[in-house]
């Protein structure tokens, strides 16, 4: 925002959110834009602000795709649940980008950016119905041509992947990425190569000297978390258990190098996730994308999705993980139930996860908090 102050051509649209999706540190360059009179109570309000806020995501999209159509740039910040209001505009839009790539005389403009927070893994006062990921849905159903979709693990990888997306042109482009503190697993370097790669082997989190037992797979904050600390639990289980970690930033390099850009080939697939092992894929949205993408060039048995699953309510965080089984506890189970070599665990392995549930559940109901062990859970090895 301060950079493109003097130009005029970069602004900022929201539907009244912007604070509460933790970007209010704009307000330090320039307020929201404000053509009435400001009265002594009103706060960071501006008649030349460049904060385009209003509680109507249909008039925030109408704004920007007419911004952006006169040469501009921006982005779109909104709650994950209600991007949902917009799905035929952006759909339109999608469909009018890829149209007018065909016209030889038409320039190419500044793509969509949105940046969807406030997302399904954490609404922890407002409950079921804030609770919503498929926006990511409706985003891959579109040609490739136009839509890309970013779920950054990290600070570090958001910094990385909106550089991207704020410099590109003719692409819608879709990150999400929580508001909440967290979890720095990767520094600025290593964060770029890794969105560069679009998805990859965290090479300090897994111990299986290229022949894994089970490879655990994640694609978003949260469940990177659950992901990293369900491979400390297996550490802890099962210690001889070889463990491959794979993160996926680039959602599309999930889908056959012939259906996308970014896709990758099936050799490169394999690297990544084996031919045959299987696969605990904790995932940001709804199971059923990933199952769409892979269909072509894996057996769907070994990969075993856990995402969202249409449950919800005002909860703690980790109960809203433990209710559509993407906690740590149920993905650690998960792998030992699926890791052939280690069928004898299995007996252990449940009653162990039964027994925890059973606490988990007891002890919310107590103190309307986590666990101290979920709470207060740390990573003892390196991060990148």
């Amino acid at each position: 925002m301060r950079l493109n102050l003097e130009q005029r051509n970069f602004r900022l649209f929201g539907p009244d959110e912007t604070a509460s999706n933790r970007l209010d540190a704009v307000y330090d360059i320039s307020g929201k834009m404000w053509l009435d009179r400001i009265e002594a109570s009103d706060n960071h309000l501006s008649a030349d602000g460049r904060v385009m806020e209003v509680l109507s995501e249909h008039l925030c999209e109408g704004w920007l795709e007419g911004y952006l159509l006169s040469g501009r740039h921006g982005f779109f910040s909104c709650y994950e649940a209600f991007i949902h209001i917009v799905d035929s505009m952006f759909n339109q839009h999608a469909k009018w980008l890829r149209t007018s790539q065909r016209v030889p005389w038409r320039a190419p403009m500044a793509s969509l950016n949105y940046l969807l927070t406030s997302h399904v893994w954490r609404q922890d006062h407002n409950g079921l119905s804030h609770q919503d990921p498929g926006f990511l849905d409706v985003v891959a159903n579109k040609k490739a041509e136009v839509v890309r979709i970013y779920l950054p693990p990290d600070a570090n990888c958001l910094l990385s992947v909106a550089n991207h997306c704020l410099r590109s042109r003719g692409y819608v482009n879709l990150i999400v990425a929580g508001k909440q503190s967290a979890w720095q697993w990767l520094d600025m370097d290593a964060a770029t190569r890794h969105c560069e790669a679009g998805a990859g082997i965290w090479d300090w989190a897994s111990n299986d000297e290229g022949d894994p037992d089970v490879v655990m797979a994640c694609a978003g904050d949260v469940p990177t978390l659950e992901c990293l600390a369900a491979v400390t639990l297996l550490r802890d289980y099962v210690p001889d258990m070889r463990i491959r970690v794979v993160n996926v930033v680039d959602l599309m390099v999930l889908e056959p190098s012939s259906e996308h850009p970014h896709g990758l080939s099936d050799r490169d697939f394999n690297l990544l996730f084996t031919g045959d092992k299987p696969v605990i894929f904790a995932f940001h949205g709804y199971p059923s994308l990933i199952h769409k993408m892979i269909y072509r060039r894996s057996r769907a048995e070994r990969f075993h999705v856990h995402g969202y699953r249409e449950e919800g309510t005002t909860t703690t965080p980790f109960d809203m993980a433990v209710l559509n089984h993407l906690d740590r506890y149920r993905l650690a189970w998960n792998a030992i139930r699926h890791a052939s070599r280690f069928a004898d665990h299995i007996d252990d392995a449940t009653q162990r996860y039964w027994s925890i549930m059973e606490r988990h559940q007891l002890y919310i109901g107590e103190h309307g908090e986590d666990l101290p062990e979920v709470s207060a859970w740390q990573w003892h090895a390196r991060v990148a």
